[in-house]
């Protein structure tokens, strides 16, 4: 039996021990968060070992008025409750969405054609410079900051000032 399939199976047959809910509206998204967590985690494969915590986080919400509903598993060597893992996955999908996120979609990292010795690991590092002072000076979206500075060099150079 696949991991996933094992963790499923611990949450159909067992009351989690900690329950965290939570509501969010932003923009065009409604989505209530749900985490539950086990401590008892017999009968899991016994490659996995270390695990303390089996976490489960139900998402059900709309997203530009369209509904979705999803499920994720995870499963932790901390000792934490509902809440607690709450806080961190969300802190988690938080640098997901701020900068790997940005540097997938807008930067177009992952089209890039450099893929010799360092170039990757440096314009990785060129382009988190980027996201950065972008940031620092003000710019809350990027393909914004983008479009305005372009082709407006000095004030890209005033920058590094």
């Amino acid at each position: 039996m696949v991991l996933f399939e094992q963790l499923q199976t611990q949450f159909e047959q067992a009351p989690a021990q900690s329950v965290d809910s939570q509501t969010e509206q932003t923009r065009d998204r409604q989505t209530q968060r749900k985490v539950s967590v086990l401590d008892h985690v017999a009968g899991l494969d016994p490659q996995w070992v270390g695990v303390q915590r089996l976490v489960r986080v139900e998402r059900v919400g709309t997203r530009a008025n369209r509904p979705f509903s999803e499920t994720m598993f995870y499963i932790s060597s901390l000792t934490l409750d509902a809440a607690e893992f709450a806080q961190r996955i969300r802190q988690h999908w938080h640098i997901e969405n701020r900068l790997h996120w940005v540097k997938d979609v807008v930067l177009q990292e992952d089209l890039s054609p450099l893929c010799d010795g360092n170039a990757p690991a440096n314009f990785a590092i060129v382009r988190t410079m980027a996201l950065n002072l972008f940031r620092h000076h003000g710019f809350d979206s990027i393909t914004q900051g983008l479009r305005r500075l372009a082709h407006d060099i000095p004030t890209l150079f005033s920058f590094f000032q």
